[in-house]
């Protein structure tokens, strides 16, 4: 028998192996970080201005012509400064004058959750205990500290349409 010696095949490097596994786990870890941004904005709560274009926004229309969906529910449906949450839609309907309705998307701007928690005029959200005047949209109480999204409703006659 002969007795050959065997090579061994050149690998990668100790150093090349580190470094490898070290910006993978490097990757992980930015890529874990990084899917919560949006959600986790300064901790400042806003003051009473800073709905000033959401409430613009959610104001009601009278116009024949302005309607595009099934009728929400009836003008006598939505105490004055209160309102009533359609969960199927995502909105809650307030009306904060006589006569005066605006509507907010019942999605939490914190983290998204959604909200049916609804006691006078003022809805909270079940995940983290934002709360939101359903009167104008605006943070109550935080970690949220954008406003509820407004949306636009339509009013005919005695029905309220989310337009």
């Amino acid at each position: 028998m002969t007795s050959e010696s065997v090579q061994p095949v050149p690998g990668p490097s100790r150093r090349t192996v580190v470094a490898a596994v070290g910006a993978a786990g490097l990757a992980v870890a930015l890529s874990a970080c990084g899917s919560d941004d949006e959600a986790s904005g300064p901790s400042t709560e806003q003051g009473a201005g800073g709905g000033a274009a959401t409430e613009a926004g959610g104001g009601s229309s009278s116009g024949a012509g302005a309607g595009g969906g099934a009728a929400l529910a009836k003008t006598a449906d939505i105490p004055e400064g209160g309102g009533k949450v359609f969960s199927d839609e995502k909105v809650v309907v307030s009306q904060p004058a006589a006569g005066d309705f605006k509507a907010f998307s019942t999605i939490c701007t914190h983290q998204k959750c959604p909200m049916t928690d609804l006691k006078e005029d003022t809805l909270s959200c079940a995940c983290h205990g934002s709360q939101f005047s359903i009167l104008d949209g605006s943070v109550k109480k935080g970690p949220a500290t954008q406003p509820l999204e407004a949306k636009q409703v339509s009013v005919s006659g005695d029905s309220i349409t989310l337009a």
